[in-house]
């Protein structure tokens, strides 16, 4: 696809965990506690995360992200062997202020001065992305907050995206969605969205029906493919 793609669409909807918030930085702030298993710990907690959401979207059993989230850690602790509850009161706690990668804040005060409109859509639990947006700095810069909450079920569901071309009151197609999960990119891809695939640590592409209309190292990478940063 051509750069003209992105910069026609009218709003920049962006997936939380893993594309603005890095989630390794829950266990990596805790790391002298967690011992020789933190990767291991931090891989399985967003896999066992991942899965649940897929899982319970699957058997129509939905409990949001916070609750998941929980779950996830309570598995990875098992397996990893730490039987430690403070411990896991402290990991779950630095979910709510996790770190945004380095070219996050920059990039999204520069597409809100360029007069985009943004939003965050993510299976994250609307306090949790509330918190970790307002301690990284960023929340003042989004038009919307868009969550599953009340849907109860989860991306790649179609019904999630339409969540966001409905809140923004835009075709899909004047979406651009970013997202450093290939999933997610084919999932809003498939729905209609335009797509970046913000892919930092350069995963092979999913064998799945779509594929993002570019591939990106970063979001800032994202602010010279728009030819025409005056529309609105």
């Amino acid at each position: 696809m051509s750069e003209n793609v992105l910069s026609s669409c009218r709003a920049f909807v962006f997936d939380a965990y893993g594309t603005l918030f890095d989630v390794g930085s829950a266990v990596a702030k805790l790391r002298d506690a967690v011992g020789d298993e933190a990767d291991r710990l931090s891989a399985l907690w967003r896999q066992k995360q991942l899965e649940y959401t897929w899982l319970r979207s699957l058997m129509g059993d939905f409990a949001d992200f916070w609750t998941v989230t929980g779950d996830a850690l309570d598995y990875a602790m098992d397996q990893t062997g730490k039987k430690d509850p403070v411990l896991r009161a402290k990991l779950m706690e630095t979910y709510l202020s996790l770190d945004t990668f380095p070219e996050v804040v920059e990039t999204l005060n520069t597409l809100k001065a360029q007069g985009h409109k943004l939003a965050i859509l993510s299976n994250g639990a609307k306090h949790m992305l509330i918190s970790a947006a307002k301690s990284s700095g960023i929340l003042s810069l989004f038009d919307q907050i868009i969550c599953v909450d009340d849907l109860k079920t989860y991306k790649p569901h179609p019904d999630v995206y339409q969540l966001a071309a409905d809140k923004l009151e835009l075709e899909p197609a004047e979406i651009s969605f970013q997202s450093s999960n290939g999933w997610d990119i084919a999932g809003a891809g498939h729905f209609g969205f335009r797509t970046a695939w913000i892919n930092r640590s350069k995963q092979p592409k999913e064998r799945l029906s779509h594929e993002a209309d570019v591939v990106l190292g970063g979001l800032d990478e994202l602010l010279p493919l728009l030819s025409n940063p005056e529309k609105a």
